[in-house]
């Protein structure tokens, strides 16, 4: 009768073992289908908004956009420029902790570091492509989400306007809110 209950409990177990494996071959499957969901899709016959000639590296980690003579830090803010990408994970502020992240950059270089307001970041928008919006050769790892302007509310005190690279729109939120930050400085040849 034992010889029986382990001939059995072996089938169970082997069972158990294959659904397992199968499970998890699924799973893999499902999250590398929601990975591919989730990237970057743009238009194929579409015109570039912010096409790589705009731009030229004013030093390893900053971009210049010749259109506007606006000089960008290449990654979000908490993000490192490795000198191929963006490493490390984007940290979000709410807009005073913004306000005051980019007052102690400008502090450090004395180059004038501060929060874009709504229509310069809307500049930097990249509107054939979603998931993020932005030239993502030039502007790697860039969350899909909202980044604060300096720009506030004009009906409200308490918001301010948010840039979503999600799809390039544009939105006022509540400025108590956790949102990300890309900082900007006006060009000078100094």
């Amino acid at each position: 009768m034992s010889k029986t209950v382990n001939t059995i409990a072996k089938k169970v177990m082997k069972k158990t073992m294959i659904t397992s494996i199968n499970l998890f071959a699924a799973s893999a499957l499902l999250i590398g289908a929601s990975v591919s969901v989730h990237a970057q899709e743009c238009l194929s016959d579409g015109l570039e908004t912010t096409p790589d000639d705009n731009f030229e590296a004013v030093t390893t980690s900053t971009l210049l956009d010749t259109t506007t003579d606006l000089v960008w830090m290449r990654c979000s803010e908490g993000q490192t420029w490795d000198g191929s990408t963006c490493s490390g994970e984007a940290v979000k502020y709410t807009w005073q902790q913004a306000l005051q992240l980019a007052q102690q950059a400008s502090n450090d270089d004395l180059l004038g570091w501060r929060l874009p307001n709504v229509k310069e970041l809307a500049t930097l928008t990249e509107r054939d492509c979603v998931r993020p919006a932005i030239n993502s050769s030039l502007f790697p790892a860039t969350p899909p989400d909202d980044f604060w302007t300096s720009t506030p509310s004009a009906d409200d005190p308490d918001r301010a306007w948010v840039v979503a690279f999600f799809n390039a729109s544009h939105s006022i939120k509540e400025k108590d809110r956790f949102i990300y930050v890309r900082l900007v400085r006006t060009y000078t040849d100094e």
